[in-house]
């Protein structure tokens, strides 16, 4: 259970990154307080999840997927490049995480 914590706070974070292109700043009232909530969401089920995970790997996992998901979504919704370095590098994070899930011990 620690693991799908540990991935849906992945995914508030991708909401909150995202959020912050449409707060202009914290100037904008609804998209500032949504964003805000995201990243107290987020924050708080990587606290939980980190109970279970070792720090290290809860923590390169929470960045790992909230950057892939950040920097996928900045390519869908607002036309940053997509070329295949980019895309490659998007790969290798993935791997990263893949591979920080297989190395840690069943808790």
């Amino acid at each position: 259970m620690a693991w799908i914590i540990l991935v849906v706070a992945g995914l508030f974070e991708i909401g909150w990154a995202i959020g912050l292109k449409y707060t202009v700043g914290f100037t904008r009232f609804w998209p500032s307080v949504a964003t805000i909530a995201a990243m107290v969401i987020s924050l708080g089920l990587l606290g939980v999840a980190m109970k279970s995970i070792p720090v290290g790997t809860s923590y390169a996992i929470w960045v790992g997927v909230g950057a892939v998901g950040t920097a996928a979504l900045g390519m869908l919704l607002f036309g940053e490049p997509a070329n295949l370095a980019r895309l490659i590098s998007l790969g290798l994070i993935v791997a990263g995480i893949v591979g920080l899930k297989l190395a840690t011990p069943a808790v």
